[in-house]
């Protein structure tokens, strides 16, 4: 979402003169491609993670502008919902022991966090979404404080012209319909941040979208909603119906969905910001006094404000930012597939894989998108949403694969290959990427794990099974043994 954005009512006009801007800043984005010096001499990666709070019981807290004053650090950051916390690690580049230092500012950053959380009453929990959320909790008073989210979940609405309905068929079945964005904030993920230059944006981009659905099968951790058993990776489909500004007709006129995979492989990282400024009309129509033209004359580095706040209304799996560092741009692919947690540990493993293969494919002198429609990709990614560990997934040589030995066979040597070109130490990538390794042959991720401890618990009551694992879950996630192990 980018900067806040204050409580305010929008006119026709402003709607108007917002097009214009962002499609100014889209011309002046161009010419930068072609003409400006993007910061590209010491590639760094980023991971932010976002969290949930319980209470003793294990039940969601509505405390988060408690916690983060009692916290009072500002990596960490308020989420949409009052049960939601973002924590922002400070970027770096892999070499030099990148995995170690993350897995240790993860560790120290929680373990702060859960002191302070503790004093007023609630717990942290990494988990893709809480699985003792209730109806009451996607009401409109569960909104976080910060206007941009109630503004926001207003526009939507308002685009949408109808409540959402969230219906989702997995394991078991849920339909729920909702007039606010609330469900968005059950969805707590991991984001992982790659600094790329221009003119290796799409294939970085391309290789993010491939493994897509191989990331998901490895790393699913979301298989409960409101009290069903649902997909291994129900963050999936519950984003993309809980910020769908359509309606039933203008799904079947073709429109985008606002959540999306997208639809082809790119050339640029500028298709992607003209296909968010050609096909989707602005939620937040916010117009700042920069003239980005007569900034880049200058000599000076524009913002592009409206550009990156229409941006962040788009909610790819993979997407694409730009942003300022020092007085210099840089673009990043934006990888926000997997969940949250299980444990620290476990979320720097998903990063070790995720950035040693992405690199590894992206440099490959034969793209891997090449021999692999976009529609095979997508496809792979709703079928690991849905099916987990267990996924049997498209692969280009090979056909249809379990995602497990396409790991074991094919992907883990390119991962260390990867990490390797990053400039990571061979035993640092081992300590990572093995975690990897075992899950695989264990048959085991977060979601699996859960979903088997539940039914363990036969003919409890379907909500005080999901306190007591979320309990066991929350004690196994601070004691950071891999989720293989438990």
């Amino acid at each position: 979402m980018g900067d806040d954005v204050a409580a305010q009512e929008f006119t026709p006009a402003d709607r108007t003169r917002y097009r214009e801007k962002v499609r100014r800043c889209l011309d002046v984005f161009e010419r930068m491609l072609r003409e400006s010096a993007f910061d590209t001499d010491d590639p760094w990666t980023g991971v932010e993670v976002e969290l949930n709070l319980v209470d003793p019981a294990g039940d969601p807290a509505l405390r988060n502008a408690e916690v983060l004053a009692a916290i009072e650090d500002p990596d960490f950051q308020t989420e949409l919902g009052q049960f939601n916390i973002e924590l922002n690690l400070p970027p770096g580049p892999l070499r030099g022991g990148g995995l170690e230092a993350y897995e240790t500012q993860l560790r120290a950053s929680l373990n702060n966090a859960e002191k302070h959380a503790a004093a007023v009453g609630a717990h942290l929990v990494m988990i893709g979404i809480l699985p003792t959320l209730a109806d009451r909790h996607l009401e409109g008073d569960v909104i976080s404080a910060n206007p941009r989210y109630r503004l926001l979940s207003e526009q939507i609405l308002r685009a949408r012209g109808e409540d959402i309905l969230i219906d989702i068929q997995g394991v078991e079945r849920l339909r729920a319909t909702v007039d606010t964005i609330m469900p968005e904030a059950a969805c707590t993920s991991t984001q992982f941040h790659v600094q790329v230059s221009p003119e290796r944006f799409a294939s970085y981009w391309n290789a993010s979208q491939a493994i897509a659905g191989v990331q998901i099968a490895v790393g699913a951790n979301a298989p409960y909603l409101l009290g069903k058993q649902l997909w291994s990776e129900t963050r999936i489909p519950l984003f993309e119906q809980a910020t769908d500004t359509r309606s039933e007709e203008l799904k079947a006129q073709g429109v985008r969905p606002r959540v999306w995979f997208g639809e082809r492989w790119i050339t640029s990282v500028f298709d992607l910001f003209e296909e968010n400024v050609r096909f989707f009309p602005a939620l937040l129509p916010v117009i700042d006094e920069e003239d980005p033209l007569t900034v880049l004359e200058a000599g000076g580095t524009p913002n592009l404000s409206e550009l990156r706040l229409h941006n962040g209304t788009i909610y790819r799996w993979n997407r694409p930012v730009y942003d300022i560092a020092g007085g210099r741009p840089h673009l990043r692919v934006e990888n926000r597939i997997l969940a949250a947690g299980p444990t620290v540990v476990d979320t720097v493993a998903n990063a070790a894989f995720y950035f040693g293969l992405v690199r590894a494919l992206a440099e490959n002198e034969r793209p891997l998108w090449s021999q692999m429609s976009f529609s095979a990709a997508e496809e792979n990614f709703h079928t690991a949403a849905q099916h987990g560990i267990d996924a049997e997934i498209y692969w280009p040589g090979l056909g249809r694969v379990r995602a497990t030995e396409l790991v074991l066979r094919r992907l883990l040597p390119l991962a260390h290959q990867g990490l390797a070109q990053w400039g990571v130490d061979a035993d640092e990538a081992h300590r990572y990427l093995d975690i990897i390794e075992q899950r695989c042959l264990a048959g085991t991720n977060g979601a699996d794990w859960f979903a088997r401890r539940v039914q363990e618990l036969g003919d409890v009551d379907r909500y005080d099974a999901l306190r007591s694992v979320l309990g066991d879950y929350r004690a196994r996630m601070h004691d950071n043994q891999p989720v293989h192990t438990w």
